[in-house]
């Protein structure tokens, strides 16, 4: 008989002396959504979730941040839940004193989020980054080659016309003038820039030059990768007597 008290006794003091533990447990269930509205597999303190709409997760209690992380086919984002103090804990003070706020400290249970929900902020994912490929021989990729329409237009007509390549990158190289042909120059043909990429062609200029003599000399430039966007090449000098 006193064994069987002594065993109700220790039973009644773990469950006073845990209070906040047992009402509480060891995880916080918050509501989660994505900015956009969209749907998004989540991943919260190594539990797995599908977000459609504000959804239910669990999230561990405890002193340490979590980290909601969530993506898509075209978007991802993440947002931390930060941790508050959990009330529950003070009935623990009254009724288990120091060892039940002891247990609560050891399983996390002085803490809960401080919000019930959350928003997860989704931006567009990076697009993936076209290979480089360094140039080395001819320098081949699928771009060097883009055919495009070249139109060059002077007044007074029968200028001479120069182009150049500029590369702020190493995968690209400068080139000199090169002698096009004389106004007015109608073309289809192909750019001809060895190691061109569209990642690398933000960073390369195409120069025309126009010259004609009795005339200043006069410069256009022309972003490759604007070329590439329109396909075509069109200039028209007005040229100007020295």
């Amino acid at each position: 008989m006193k064994k069987t008290i002594y065993v109700l006794f220790v039973a009644a003091s773990f469950l006073f002396t845990s209070c906040a533990t047992i009402l509480s447990g060891t995880k916080a269930t918050i509501t989660v959504s994505t900015s956009t509205g969209e749907p998004a597999r989540a991943q919260v303190d190594g539990q797995s979730y599908y977000i459609n709409g504000p959804t239910a997760v669990k999230v561990n209690r405890g002193f340490s941040k979590s980290t909601i992380t969530a993506e898509n086919e075209t978007s991802q984002g993440s947002v931390d839940v930060e941790k508050g103090f959990n009330a529950v804990s003070l009935v623990n003070i009254l009724l288990g004193g120091i060892p039940g706020f002891a247990v609560d400290a050891a399983t996390g249970a002085l803490t809960k989020p401080k919000q019930s929900s959350y928003s997860i902020y989704m931006q567009p994912k990076l697009a993936k980054k076209e290979p480089t490929k360094k140039v080395e021989g001819l320098g081949e990729t699928v771009l060097e080659q883009m055919i495009v329409r070249w139109d060059v237009q002077s007044r007074p007509q029968g200028a001479d016309i120069f182009w150049r390549v500029v590369s702020k990158t190493p995968e690209v190289k400068s080139t000199n003038n090169k002698y096009l042909m004389t106004t007015p120059y109608e073309a289809t043909k192909a750019l001809d820039i060895k190691g061109l990429t569209y990642q690398t062609s933000g960073n390369v200029r195409i120069i025309l030059r126009c010259e004609k003599d009795g005339y200043m000399p006069q410069e256009k430039e022309f972003d490759v990768r604007m070329v590439l966007d329109q396909e075509e090449i069109s200039a028209f000098f007005r040229l100007v007597p020295e």
